[in-house]
């Protein structure tokens, strides 16, 4: 206790100003070599002539910095000033001089290094002795070591530093609101989505969030409710106003920040702009439920608006009228003048017939010259009458092409709710019988459906009966459309086509007895028998030595319902198939009726290793989110949007997006109805993968889908 001892002769200031020794009793000695051997830290005396060489310094020396006490108090010891960091050195100097210049005492934090080379961080706050002259005798003071606590304040200046940035620099706004409808903070790329110069001016001019921001004002009670319920909001989507007035869409990720009471405090959350997301899926949806061509809604739309027109009328609403209108001798038209003019043709009755009826009723396209127009609110066989008889006289007048005026009418079919139907198929199926009608009493003329225009229902029967007897007598066949890959021009694939041979008619297309086999049910043996023939013949090309291809089938609605997956495993069982060797296709408007079952429907199918893609892509309504979740191997653009590809823009676009959305997902792309170099050109330049149709391949019996694959195969080896 060397040093402790010499401090307790410390000095004390005499009336005079000498400084002269005084020695402490026994007890307080011990007292105070007690006190100091316990401060977490160094006491220190030392001369006050600029040198700085100690008098006394305390045990805590040793802990503070490696060094004993008589190794800074010795003559030749070490000084204090040494010990302390260079680049500090000037700062502490001029901090002590300061103080002392004041008489004050002086306070500061910098770093000493300690003998074994650490450099920490400490504090000191020390007092200048002075004697009765003013003359400054000695100065006394405390040094703690303050490392833990630098380093902590560091840390947390570094990571306030690191979130400053985050906020200031993150791609996503970020914001603090306050319940009532302001902003307490908001980061500057939240700024420059709304619109404002700068965070402050943001936070100055928008106070109002619910009136100022939300398009829908609603949108923020919504927003209110949810924070309520949840305490939370995910993905919340709205249109909001910019500053200058531009609406766009942004999606909201905010929670609500409570203090340990449970006090609602504020609001905190990051909002991204998704305007170009939105607008893609109206295009999207807007083509899916849109005719490409003349732009009017397509059967899917006009089958939900029926439905819903149906339902109004239930509820004691409007009741609807469906007119079926069929072009008069549009073939010839076609056929003579090109598909180009035919377009133009179908263009001009679309705005023809739009014109003729109010806003709120519906003029869709059926497909082909077919048109559908849906009346609401239709008082009696009158106020119709007086509309078909408009869009006579309107569809009846000259139209020009290359110069030529060319005239053409129209037949009309209408059935009206609910005595001619009381569901949307019976509306249409009647309205298109009466349609027929009208063409047969000499076109250009309207015709209500009656009843005794039931007379065409001995043919219904009668193409049930044939039916039946051509599943039982095995009559259908199966023809073969080959796939082609884009890349390599090999072929990848096979679709397989039914065909229907009737004696004393003749060849019966698909489109003509499948809806009759459907409605009936037939068409679930006829689909069973369909996959099995497919799947045989497929292993009977590979007993052959023929490559190993998958075949697609095309799946009705109905076979949806049945208990599909055990069917195909056993028929793959049955014919030994492996399942890579086998392609389902089913319809968008198919999947999208009960999404929840056909994704668990095509999850099992999958599991058994087959293939599966969405046929018709395009024309029918898909939503996004449910088709990245569809277990799909690929997407096939429908041809009626191939043919108009490399002349219509919005074919081209609708073509280019899907093939985009399609890869985006990992899909393969399969375009159908390809007949010329032009479209195949257009096609490989926009990446799609696969292509099928006339350019490539008609439909093929057996025999002669072999050939071809086997001169494919020879090609490549």
């Amino acid at each position: 206790m060397h040093a402790s001892r010499n401090f307790m002769k410390s000095v004390s200031s005499s009336p005079s100003g000498a400084s002269q020794p005084q020695q402490l009793p026994p007890r307080s000695s011990h007292l105070l070599e007690t006190l100091l051997a316990n401060l977490d830290g160094m006491v220190y005396r030392c001369h006050g002539d600029g040198v700085f060489i100690m008098d006394f310094v305390s045990e805590g020396c040793h802990a503070l910095l490696g060094y004993h006490p008589e190794d800074l108090m010795s003559e030749h010891g070490i000084s204090y000033q040494e010990i302390t960091f260079p680049a500090d050195r000037d700062r502490v100097r001029d901090t002590i001089r300061l103080g002392l210049a004041h008489r004050r005492r002086y306070e500061m934090e910098y770093r000493i290094v300690r003998a074994d080379g650490q450099v920490r961080w400490v504090w000191e706050r020390g007092v200048g002795i002075f004697n009765a002259d003013g003359k400054l005798e000695a100065m006394e003071g405390y040094v703690q070591d303050i490392d833990d606590r630098k380093q902590a304040v560091q840390a947390l200046q570094e990571a306030e530093r690191r979130y400053r940035s985050i906020f200031e620099n993150a791609i996503e706004g970020i914001f603090q609101s306050t319940p009532e409808g302001g902003y307490l903070a908001v980061n500057p790329t939240l700024a420059r989505i709304y619109g404002y110069a700068s965070p402050d001016e943001l936070i100055v001019g928008l106070r109002d969030i619910e009136h100022q921001l939300y398009v829908e004002p609603e949108r923020r009670n919504e927003f209110m409710r949810l924070m309520v319920e949840n305490g939370s909001v995910k993905n919340f989507e709205s249109r909001i106003f910019r500053r200058d007035g531009h609406i766009i869409w942004i999606s909201e990720n905010a929670r609500a920040v409570r203090d340990e009471a449970g006090t609602l405090l504020f609001y905190e959350g990051t909002v991204e702009t998704i305007t170009e997301r939105k607008l893609y899926e109206e295009q999207i949806q807007h083509q899916a439920t849109h005719d490409s061509l003349t732009g009017l809604p397509n059967r899917t739309m006009l089958h939900n608006y029926l439905q819903r027109a149906i339902q109004a009328a239930d509820a004691g609403s409007s009741v609807p009228a469906v007119v079926f209108v069929d072009l008069d001798q549009f073939k010839y038209i076609n056929d003579s003048l090109g598909h180009q003019a035919g377009d133009k043709l179908l263009k001009t009755v679309a705005q023809r017939l739009v014109a003729c009826v109010r806003d709120s009723d519906m003029v869709a396209r059926q497909g082909g010259d077919e048109f559908v127009i849906v009346l609401g609110n239709q008082r009696d066989e009158d106020s119709i009458t007086e509309v078909l008889q408009r869009i006579l006289n309107s569809v009846s007048q000259p139209w020009l092409m290359d110069e030529r005026e060319l005239n053409i009418t129209c037949s009309l079919g209408i059935s009206r709710y609910p005595e001619d139907g009381e569901d949307v198929e019976t509306l249409l199926k009647n309205a298109d019988s009466a349609m027929y009608k009208a063409k047969e009493v000499g076109r250009n003329n309207f015709q209500f459906f009656a009843s005794n225009m039931d007379a065409q229902v001995p043919n219904h029967l009668d193409m049930l009966v044939n039916l039946r007897h051509a599943i039982e007598y095995q009559e259908f066949q199966l023809y073969y459309q080959p796939k082609i890959s884009l890349e390599t021009g090999r072929i990848i694939g096979a679709e397989a086509l039914i065909r229907w041979d009737l004696a004393d008619i003749g060849m019966v297309p698909p489109a003509h007895f499948i809806p009759f086999a459907e409605q009936s049910g037939l068409i679930v043996p006829i689909g069973e028998w369909v996959l099995r023939t497919a799947c045989a013949q497929n292993r009977a090309w590979q007993s052959a030595g023929l490559p190993a291809i998958p075949v697609a089938i095309n799946l009705s609605p109905y076979q949806i319902n049945q208990d599909l997956v055990a069917m195909v495993q056993q028929v793959l069982a049955d014919t030994n198939l492996q399942a890579c060797c086998l392609e389902l296709e089913i319809t968008e408007n198919v999947v999208m009726k009960d999404a929840e079952k056909i994704v668990a429907m095509l999850n099992a199918l999958k599991t058994l290793g087959l293939r599966i893609s969405v046929d018709d892509f395009g024309t029918g309504y898909s939503s996004l989110s449910y088709l990245k979740r569809f277990p799909v191997d690929a997407l096939k653009i429908d041809q009626s949007f191939v043919r108009d590809v490399v002349h219509d823009t919005d074919s081209a676009a609708i073509v280019k997006a899907v093939i985009s959305l399609a890869h985006i997902l990992n899909l393969r792309v399969i375009a159908e109805g390809v007949e010329t170099q032009a479209q195949c050109d257009f096609l490989r330049e926009n990446g799609c993968d696969d292509v099928q149709g006339y350019y490539f391949g008609r439909p093929m019996s057996v025999q002669d889908f072999g050939k071809v694959l086997l001169l494919d195969s020879r090609k490549a080896s």
